[in-house]
This record gives structure tokens, C-alpha cells and sequence, in this order.
């Protein structure tokens, strides 16, 4: 199953691109729905790199969702358009194949057209965790909005 959510960002691409390649990010905008502890001794870095991120995951800070593995993949940019997926996997989606779409609006070239695209595999559970990832985007992308009022101030 996918779920696809899109929102308007007011900021350049640019700008959306340098803060969704770090954790820091993700962790605010998932805040307080989902929590994310990174499982490596290092702790999680400044920025994203390629490959394999393992993570802890709990709802609200407190039910434990299981261990994750955020998959990082930095995809081909051209003319201000940026991509990242997250091929990831867990205990209650065996699939979770998130790609991250950041590009100029259409209406104004200094603001951002965000999207969120994930497709997602649970066995049995696959309509449950469908529905609450429908409510977690469009969660996220209302983070997104304020902290873009804030001035990316987290």
C-alpha cells in the first residue's frame, strides 16, 4: 500500500534539502508520534550518509515499536530538485520504501513543493500501519510548516 502526502514549504529547496539531511530533522518532525533512538554506539550523525542507520522507534516516547533500520539513499539532483529514500525495514513493516521529493513550487521558484511517498509492507498489519502512516505525514509535514515559520529554529 502507499501513502503520498505533498505540502507547500516557504522556503527555497535549497534550504528544505540542507535540513532534511539531518536527523535532527527527523526527529523534531516525527516528535511526539514517533521517537527515534539511534541503536549505534556513535549516536546519530550531523548528517545523513548512505547506507544502513539502525534506530530504535517508540510511539509517543514510551511504547516501544521495535528496532528499524533507516535506509538512507541520496538520489540524482537536477535543476534545484533533490531526492533521498529511506529503503527501510522494521519489526511491524517488513517495507517501508519512504521517498523524499523536494522541489521548487510551481507558483513561486522560493518556495518548496515537499513530498512524501512511502510504500508499505506489513503482512496482516499492512492496513493498520497504512492508516497510521496517513496520519504520521501529514503530522510531519505540519512540523515541516512551523519550524519553516520559525526559521528553522528547532
Amino acid at each position: 500500500m502507499i501513502v503520498e502526502v505533498s505540502t507547500r514549504l516557504d522556503a527555497p529547496p535549497e534550504t528544505v534539502w540542507a535540513n532534511v539531511q539531518k536527523p535532527r530533522l527527523l526527529q523534531h518532525v516525527a516528535s511526539p508520534l514517533v521517537t527515534f533512538k539511534s541503536r549505534e554506539p556513535e549516536g546519530f550523525p550531523e548528517t545523513w550518509s548512505e547506507g544502513p542507520h539502525r534506530v530504535w522507534m517508540s510511539a509517543f516516547g514510551v511504547l516501544p515499536l521495535g528496532p528499524q533500520t533507516v535506509g538512507i539513499e541520496i538520489g540524482p539532483h537536477e535543476a534545484r530538485v533533490f531526492r533521498v529514500r529511506d529503503n527501510g525495514s522494521g519489526l511491524l513493516a517488513r517495507t517501508w520504501d519512504h521517498h523524499i521529493t523536494i522541489k521548487p513550487d510551481g507558483r513561486d521558484p522560493q518556495h518548496t513543493h515537499y513530498t512524501d511517498r512511502v510504500r508499505i509492507g506489513a503482512g496482516l498489519l499492512t492496513p493498520f500501519v497504512w492508516a497510521f502512516a496517513m496520519i504520521f505525514y501529514r503530522w510531519r509535514q505540519a512540523r515541516w510548516r512551523a519550524l519553516v515559520k520559525r526559521g528553522f529554529r528547532y
